[in-house]
């Protein structure tokens, strides 16, 4: 299986389920609001959601200069930031409070392109706690980063 087969059935595009494309753009719409004082992600770095539903989530952003390092690469921290704000949304949305208890990332290749997309998905919930796996690649479908979050549910 190629790797871009692998992203594919992993995530695939549209992960709203069975709900209505106005239901959906009403989630995307809550989860946007909810977010928006994350500051750091959205106003500092740009990232932009673009898709939400139960355990998933798809977080976009328009690279320029100041997500550039000084060999001219994107910096790393983009791709964890990235990453980070996906393993959020998707674990938060319609659930527990959940908080990031330990993260892994592999970089695997610069990006190529001007835009990149960062996917997270839930690859075991468990009562306490979770665990997501994103994939991060540009518009060029470069496979740039992967990470694997380990999430602790905050239930009183």
């Amino acid at each position: 299986m190629t790797d871009n087969e692998v992203k594919k059935e992993l995530f695939p595009e549209g992960e709203t389920g069975d709900k209505s494309p106005d239901a959906a753009m009403e989630d995307l719409a809550r989860v946007r609001e909810y977010f928006k004082d994350d500051a750091y992600a959205t106003h500092v770095t740009g990232i932009e959601i673009t898709e939400v539903a139960k355990r998933y989530a798809k977080v976009e952003l328009d690279l320029d200069d100041r997500h550039r390092n000084a060999m001219g690469a994107v910096m790393g921290g983009v791709y964890f930031t990235m990453s980070d704000f996906a393993f959020a949304i998707a674990s938060n949305f319609d659930s527990d409070p959940c908080v990031t208890l330990g993260s892994h990332i592999t970089y695997l290749t610069p990006a190529k392109g001007q835009h990149l997309i960062a996917k997270a998905k839930c690859r075991k919930d468990g009562r306490r706690t979770c665990c997501y796996e994103v994939l991060i690649w540009d518009e060029l479908d470069t496979e740039v980063a992967t990470v694997i979050i380990e999430g602790y549910k905050v239930v009183k």
